[in-house]
């Protein structure tokens, strides 16, 4: 299964650089190279190492399985920041005001795993708990990306078929079953145990699932129409204005007033002078 799992991040990665998707995933792809490369490597190096000759070798495949553990972590928060970006690329006021939130929420989580971590353990004993710690913040990450995508689909006009949907629902599935598996593996667990199966059997069907993503031709998306008077329209129009940085203009707010409500007037007012001038002009 580890053999049939390789060949399709293999298969996946050149049907991904064929139809050159990574110019517009570039952390996609650099993730799906490091897999093709890693993957073949680990495996030789961990059969070396169960050798009655290779027992040194043991120490080589912990470090490297460990470093490319957290560089799949850093390479896969940078996939979803371009899922987020992808998703949301229709609303620029929408993105550019959820990017901030993504990175700041990114980094909080970063900061809480490895400080709980590091205060644990010490020297190398620490780096599979540093590497697992990353790990599970990117699965949170990646399992509320999906549940965003799936809230938001009709709002964003986002179809199914979208490659971003595709590669935020295979990620998704991974996380659950690193979850799963985290919370049912023993400290002596056999890689031959009944739970190590499915686990691999969930990632092979999620590599199929992202094979057919890459392979089938994905629809255009096309110009999204919205009503003036839409809740995704407005709320895009208040994160362009709050980050707009243009002419300053003094806004009288009353005490009582919610801070976003006057936004909203001040949006209103904006969009009905711009409706005047395009009617006079015409």
């Amino acid at each position: 299964m580890s053999v049939a799992e390789f060949l399709l991040w293999a298969v996946l990665a050149f049907f991904f650089w064929k139809k050159k998707l990574q110019k517009r995933f570039p952390a996609m792809g650099s993730y799906l190279g490091l897999r093709v490369v890693s993957t073949p490597a680990l495996l030789v190096v961990l059969w070396v190492s169960t050798q009655p000759w290779g027992s040194g070798y043991y120490a080589v495949y912990f470090f490297a399985f460990y470093a490319n553990y957290i560089a799949s972590a850093i390479l896969l928060f940078f996939v979803c920041f371009e899922v987020f970006r992808s998703a949301l690329s229709a609303f620029s006021g929408l993105q550019r005001f959820g990017i901030v939130i993504f990175r700041w929420a990114a980094v909080v989580s970063a900061i809480v795993s490895l400080s709980t971590t590091v205060v644990t353990h010490h020297g190398i004993p620490a780096i599979p708990d540093i590497a697992f710690s990353l790990m599970r913040s990117v699965s949170i990450m990646e399992l509320s990306l999906l549940a965003f995508l799936c809230l938001a689909m009709n709002a964003l006009q986002l179809p199914v078929r979208d490659l971003a949907f595709g590669i935020s629902l295979g990620f998704g599935v991974m996380a659950t079953n690193d979850l799963i598996v985290a919370a049912l593996i023993k400290y002596n667990s056999s890689l031959t145990e009944p739970f190590q199966y499915f686990y691999e059997g969930v990632i092979l069907a999620a590599l199929g699932v992202w094979i057919a993503y890459a392979t089938l031709p994905e629809p255009a998306r096309k110009p999204i129409v919205l009503a003036a008077s839409s809740t995704i329209y407005r709320w895009n129009e208040i994160a362009s204005a709050l980050g707009h940085k243009g002419t300053n203009i003094a806004v009288p707010v009353a005490a009582n007033s919610f801070f976003l409500s006057d936004v909203e007037k001040v949006v209103d007012k904006v969009l009905t002078r711009n409706l005047r001038e395009n009617e006079s002009s015409s």
